[in-house]
């Protein structure tokens, strides 16, 4: 039973999964500038078009509120996959999506989908930054898979733990995501941060994604590298090269 994995690009993940194909926050726009409250920069288009992924049968989208995580192209491709999972709020506002409520859970086949929380900011994001989910994947016989969404809380990562103590794949959205909205604060996990969810999820393998293609990513992949090297904890580290599909458990 093994997970192979794509990274498209930003926090754009396609991997099989029980036999679903299986999507995260599509981001499929070239490179270009979205104005808004905070004005944000793509920079580099995705790794591959989301013609050659094939069917979708799920998409785990995080949030809708922001392009980096559902862009123009990403809100097309909701309508031709066979079930979208979200926040109530995406789903209020996207026929496509079907809203789940932090520990809420859906059955997809033979895989059973839970929204976990995820606080895009510090404490008291959400009147700003909007409602974000993340979501656990199990399935007999598989590997229990975490997606973190757009997190920024250690904290968080713990409240998953203690309902889901065996968690074997953690794709954590890092990058040190920040436009200024709440000082040096950032809206996901940084490199310590990232670490150090790392280190509360124990044995997982580390899938790090949403750390490059965009202005507003504050560090490097290379800095996550690093961070983890100089704990001794890079063996628990999985970085993928866009585009090229990957064994990742």
């Amino acid at each position: 039973m093994t997970i192979s994995a794509l990274l498209v690009g930003g926090p754009t993940l396609h991997f099989s999964y029980a036999g679903l194909s299986i999507l995260t926050d599509p981001t499929f726009d070239a490179p270009g500038e979205y104005p808004g409250g905070a004005t944000l920069y793509k920079l580099t288009g995705p790794a591959v078009p989301a013609s050659a992924l094939g069917h979708i049968g799920v998409v785990l989208l995080s949030h809708d509120q922001h392009p980096d995580n559902l862009d123009g192209a990403g809100r097309e491709l909701l309508a031709t996959a066979d079930l979208v999972l979200g926040t109530p709020e995406s789903a209020d506002r996207i026929p496509h999506v079907t809203g789940l409520a932090p520990w809420e859970r859906r059955d997809v086949a033979s895989v059973a989908v839970t929204a976990v929380p995820a606080l895009h900011g510090p404490e008291g994001a959400e009147a700003q930054s909007g409602t974000v989910t993340g979501f656990v994947l199990e399935a007999e016989g598989w590997p229990t898979v975490y997606v973190s969404g757009d997190n920024a809380s250690v904290d968080v990562v713990r409240e998953v733990v203690s309902r889901f103590p065996l968690i074997d794949v953690a794709v954590l959205f890092a990058g040190a995501a920040n436009v200024g909205r709440f000082g040096d604060a950032d809206l996901t996990l940084n490199a310590r941060t990232a670490l150090e969810a790392s280190e509360v999820l124990g044995d997982a393998l580390v899938v790090p994604v949403h750390t490059e293609g965009w202005f507003h990513f504050s560090e490097t992949t290379e800095r996550l590298v690093g961070m983890f090297a100089h704990a001794g904890r890079d063996d628990r580290l999985r970085v993928l090269l866009p585009g090229e599909r990957t064994v990742i458990a």
